[in-house]
């Protein structure tokens, strides 16, 4: 049996959606443009990563599931150079970008807007 979650749309309807998630419908979570929420329509919290689980890797700032998991949202940390520009999409709306505006950028508009500056 497929596990089901809630995500929360662009227009702030509640939708259930069974897992794994659509390629299109997991970017625009990615990206920032939908929202796991509870079914009740509360914000979603993931549980703590038990040690037999395994924790989230993360490679170049992208976030890279582990055996099981599901990408739930945008990356927390800043993106490699050379990461997707879904990626810094995903990273731009974390740092206040509206989702949009920032799908409409390009990479390197993005890179240059919202990078930390190398020491």
């Amino acid at each position: 049996m497929a596990e089901t979650i809630y995500l929360r749309g662009e227009g702030g309807g509640i939708h259930a959606m069974d897992l794994p998630l659509p390629e299109p419908i997991e970017e625009r979570l990615r990206k920032g443009m939908l929202q796991r929420i509870n079914a009740d329509g509360t914000p979603y919290v993931e549980p703590p990563a038990g040690p037999e689980e395994g924790a989230e890797r993360r490679t170049g700032g992208s976030q890279v599931p582990g055996p099981g998991q599901q990408v739930t949202g945008p990356p927390l940390t800043e993106p490699a150079k050379n990461a997707s520009k879904t990626d810094w999409v995903g990273w731009a709306v974390v740092n206040g970008a509206d989702a949009e505006e920032a799908d409409g950028m390009t990479k390197a508009d993005l890179i240059e807007k919202y990078s930390t500056p190398s020491p």
